[in-house]
């Protein structure tokens, strides 16, 4: 039985609802993506009140930066508009789960919850790969809810490493 079927998801439909809606903006953010070399991955915080104190896409590519996971830029606007590094009570949520990079830079946020949409099975570590985000000998623990909105997340996903594909076909045809 794989990692991810283990884990029960307990969440009222309302829950549900807010959730969708935020993994919502996050795919927005993921398909602005398009046209770059950029993984379509998108991520926003939300405050311990309900509003986004930070948003971002991948930007790997773009900016050269190996940090520049959505996580990594939604976690960085999330801190400057709070005026903290602590962002106690927020929820990071994102299109694709999180790797452990952003899972740590999330657990050392102390962000109390990751939302996510599609399972990554070669990099996660929420769940699939690794379970950082609930180790029991980490500092800080974060409640993890996997697989809202997957399908659409893992489209995609599926869209650009297609398109990728595709393209690399061409060009080894060309090489030929």
């Amino acid at each position: 039985m794989s990692r991810q079927s283990e884990r029960p998801v307990t969440e009222t439909a309302a829950v549900a609802e807010t959730y969708a809606a935020w993994l919502g903006d996050a795919l927005e953010l993921a398909a602005a993506t398009a046209g770059s070399d950029d993984v379509p991955v998108g991520a926003v915080v939300i405050g311990a009140d309900g509003v986004t104190v930070g948003r971002g896409r991948n930007v790997r590519e773009e900016i050269g930066d190996p940090t520049g996971h959505a996580e990594m830029v939604a976690l960085r606007e999330a801190a400057a508009a709070v005026g903290s590094w602590r962002l106690d009570g927020a929820t990071l949520v994102v299109t694709l789960e999180p790797c452990v990079m952003c899972a740590g830079a999330a657990m050392a946020a102390r962000v109390e919850r990751i939302i996510f949409g599609a399972w990554d099975p070669k990099a996660g570590a929420c769940g699939s790969v690794w379970d950082l985000t609930r180790d029991p000998l980490a500092i800080h623990r974060v409640e993890v809810v996997g697989g809202v909105r997957a399908e659409e997340s893992a489209s995609l996903l599926v869209d650009f490493f297609g398109r990728k594909r595709l393209i690399g076909s061409e060009v080894e045809e060309d090489l030929r």
